[in-house]
């Protein structure tokens, strides 16, 4: 019996270790893996830094009252007056979002009475409202009652790179995860090779788990690259329990490798895999909160949104990176992920064909 056992276990460790190394001789797959989530942390981190708010644009209609109107207005710091030839030109300014608001003298008994237009679905356009307000009141001699105290102080966590980086090590945990076991199973399958495995001793469960395991022995690597970026170039720094992160991590990457194998456990093309693995990672792509908040999606979606694994990873990463969080906090979503890998490896394990 422990003969038998230790057979099974140098079977499974080869399968993995070919694997592993045959990842190597895949540029392309090296590229996606460190090379590309780096890249769009760079890019994105760079595009929405934290940087001083710029001001709003408005425009004054030309037409009485309207020089006295632009002078009130370019006395507020945080407005910036445009200039328009004509109505024309204005209402396009406000059609095209070139303008926040457009602002029209109604030529009344004081010079600072007019009319605010503007769309109130953009966020923007209410915020020039409130300022465009307070600037003509201001004008008008309004004197404050309330004496306020502005503290300016920058949190951890508050930035779009602080919230960007665990999404994208959440979705790279999902690419590498469901494409690395899924696209060698659909190539072996189309190139016959998985006929001639049937022909071995070699367990199908030895196979299936070797591919999941393979990816676990770069996942150290894979991690680390984009926490030493965002931590050398952005400075994100971890607030939580490194134990607890790496538990999410290689639940989260046991979980997809499990989907992975089932859904390429009966696909013979590889763009039957394509199709298969885009129908299941594009919906998490747009709803799991990778790039953007998943609280943006009404309420009824939101039950559906948490159960999907890649929403499970992303938020238990978060709550680790930026929160300072335990396990406590961080149980449910493991609960998820470990629910999603158990039933879809069970599954796979009945539906998979070698041929």
């Amino acid at each position: 019996m422990s003969q038998q056992t230790g057979f099974r276990a140098s079977a499974l460790w080869q399968l993995t270790r070919a694997r592993t190394l045959g990842f190597l001789r895949e540029p392309e797959a090296v590229f996606w893996v460190f090379a590309f989530p780096i890249v769009m942390a760079f890019a994105l981190g760079i595009a929405f830094r934290n940087q001083k708010p710029q001001p709003i644009p408005v425009a004054v209609v030309p037409g009485p009252g309207a020089e006295a109107l632009r002078d009130a207005l370019g006395a507020k710091p945080e407005l910036r007056v445009v200039a328009v030839a004509d109505e024309r030109q204005a209402d396009r300014a406000l059609r095209t979002g070139k303008v926040a608001a457009l602002v029209v003298s109604m030529g009344a008994a004081t010079a600072w009475d007019a009319r605010i237009q503007l769309d109130p679905t953009r966020q923007e356009a209410r915020i020039a409202e409130e300022l465009v307000h307070d600037a003509l009141e201001r004008a008008a001699g309004r004197v404050d009652v309330v004496r306020t105290e502005t503290v300016h102080e920058s949190r951890h966590g508050a930035r779009y790179i602080d919230f960007l980086l665990p999404g994208l090590i959440g979705m790279n945990l999902m690419g590498t995860g469901m494409w690395g076991v899924g696209f060698p199973i659909a190539t072996a399958r189309q190139q016959k090779l998985l006929k001639r495995y049937l022909a071995t001793p070699m367990r199908r469960s030895d196979y299936l788990l070797s591919l999941a395991l393979a990816r676990l022995m770069w996942l150290v690597l894979e991690v680390a690259a984009l926490l030493a970026f965002g931590r050398l170039v952005f400075g994100v720094a971890m607030t939580g329990s490194w134990a607890v992160y790496a538990l999410v991590v290689v639940v989260g990457a046991l979980s997809f490798s499990s989907l992975g194998l089932l859904l390429v456990s009966r696909a013979r093309t590889i763009e039957a895999v394509s199709g298969l693995m885009n129908v299941a990672m594009v919906p998490m792509w747009l709803l799991s909160g990778t790039f953007f908040s998943s609280e943006r999606f009404p309420a009824f979606l939101q039950p559906w949104v948490a159960a999907l694994p890649l929403t499970a990873v992303n938020n238990a990463l978060r709550l680790v990176t930026n929160e300072g969080a335990g396990f406590a906090a961080v149980w449910l979503p493991l609960g998820v992920l470990v629910a999603w890998g158990t039933v879809s490896f069970t599954l796979a394990m009945r539906l998979f064909r070698w041929e």
